[in-house]
């Protein structure tokens, strides 16, 4: 970008973070909101999402013709039809509600982010996900969509720790390294001074990371539960040597075992949040108890069974289908996300009538462990859902490297992809010899899953070793 286009796109985050700070108390307030002035937002939310999507989305008003929006509740939901990432990645064109929109010019948007801040059409963030099933997505949010967003995940901190903090709040985050992904890009518009936020690249090696740490001495510290508990091995070895007041996990599963030595490590408080590309905080924990509160005034979740009936709370859902109330740019209605949740019954200690919801099972990918050097799924998933025409992958993992599986929909330069994937591993210390192999299709599980991280038989470690 030019000079004048970088002082541009300066001054659009500089305009989205007063809007957003203005937007913020207002989400704060609807915390402490009974569950029925929540569900009567939920219906009407609904409602005014569905007249935009008929109105403006030609493939929804097709999917959605004869159905009486006006008098759609959340009780009636089954009604309306399941959508997938399939769908959208087919009909995305027909699907946004700006005509604007292409889905070819949102692809060349996010080919040419490298870093620097970059609005699309002076308005709308573009993020790319190959979330838990390994197809990849693109989705575009409204301006004042990305302030909800980003607001969300934050209310619960603003309205109980941080109210309490005294001078500047330093974050680091150890996720995804490029503004393709939602978990760098929403912290890349929004920074400002009394709350610094870092971002360490997931991919780099973890003596980098610690060394950046040990730098800045974040007040919190934020990332992919695989990669704390990484960090937090390194605080027990004494090489890390930071004392953040609190941590937060996001877009993988805390498993209990992670949770607990993640909390010795640091002493400090845990809380998950259970975040999508599609719809980001679906659920955020307020650091009162391990459950998440859903953010019950900005979205629907359904936890669903394997044959798309709904499970009541108590029992794990094979899938949930999700409503985003709060984009009309990207409608969004009854969503098939592939998580496995459970609802909870009763109430959180701190009083807020939001639901509550265990932490997330079924979206854990398996690092893969070469002679001791830890390969995160990030590693390679990030080169993979850049590649525009990669639809679906499964990554095996073999004595000298991974075996890649690609489908794609359309022509794709399978060398440098490799060479990418390749060098990233050999930065690790990990065996480089990748494979990339283009098939028809990838067999799923006899369940019906996907399992996209296939790592070596637990008999061969002594073979990885020697």
């Amino acid at each position: 970008m030019d000079e004048h286009e970088i002082r541009n796109q300066e001054d659009l985050r500089r305009r989205h973070l007063v809007d957003m700070t203005g937007l913020a108390p207002s989400l704060v307030a609807r915390l402490d909101w009974p569950a029925e002035r929540l569900a009567e937002h939920r219906t009407a939310q609904l409602r005014e999402l569905l007249r935009v999507a008929v109105e403006r989305s030609p493939w929804h008003r097709r999917r959605l013709a004869g159905i009486d929006v006006d008098r759609v509740t959340e009780a009636g939901l089954g009604e309306l039809p399941v959508m997938t990432k399939d769908d959208l990645m087919a009909h995305f064109d027909e699907i946004v509600t700006d005509p604007r929109l292409r889905l070819a010019q949102v692809e060349a948007h996010l080919d040419g982010l490298t870093g620097t801040e970059t609005y699309l059409l002076d308005r709308y963030h573009a993020v790319a996900s190959s979330g838990s099933s390994g197809r990849r997505g693109v989705f575009v949010w409204g301006w004042d969509a990305w302030s909800t967003a980003y607001a969300a995940l934050l209310r619960h901190e603003l309205r109980s720790w941080l109210a309490q903090v005294r001078g500047p709040v330093t974050m680091a985050s150890v996720a995804a390294g490029r503004p393709t992904h939602a978990s760098r890009a929403i912290f890349q518009t929004f920074s400002r001074p009394e709350l610094v936020v870092r971002g360490f690249s997931i991919a780099s090696p973890v003596a980098e990371i610690v060394a950046g740490l040990n730098h800045l001495q974040p007040t919190v510290l934020g990332g992919y539960p695989t990669g704390l508990v990484a960090l937090a091995r390194e605080a027990g070895a004494g090489n890390l040597r930071i004392a953040p007041r609190r941590i937060v996990c996001y877009a993988e599963p805390l498993l209990p075992e992670m949770r607990e030595l993640v909390e010795q490590a640091w002493g400090a408080t845990v809380c998950n949040w259970w975040c999508a590309s599609e719809a980001f905080p679906l659920a955020v924990g307020c650091g009162r108890s391990t459950s998440m509160h859903l953010s019950d005034d900005l979205v629907l979740v359904e936890p669903v069974d394997a044959g798309g009936h709904a499970v009541p709370a108590g029992t794990r859902s094979a899938r949930v289908y999700l409503t985003n109330l709060y984009n009309p740019t990207l409608p969004l209605i009854r969503y098939e996300v592939t998580d496995e949740v459970t609802l909870l019954h009763g109430t959180c200690p701190c009083g807020s009538s939001h639901r509550l919801v265990a932490d997330v099972e079924g979206r854990l990918d398996d690092s893969f462990d070469y002679a001791g050097a830890a390969v995160h799924p990030h590693v390679i998933r990030s080169p993979l859902s850049r590649a525009r025409h990669v639809l679906e992958y499964q990554v095996h993992q073999t004595l000298d490297g991974v075996e890649i599986l690609v489908r794609t929909d359309g022509p794709v330069d399978l060398e440098p992809l490799r060479r990418d994937v390749a060098d990233a591993l050999v930065r690790l210390g990990a065996p480089g010899q990748v494979t990339l192999l283009e098939v028809p299709a990838i067999a799923r599980q006899f369940t019906g899953k996907f399992q996209r991280f296939v790592p070596l038989p637990a008999v061969l470690p002594s073979l990885v070793t020697s």
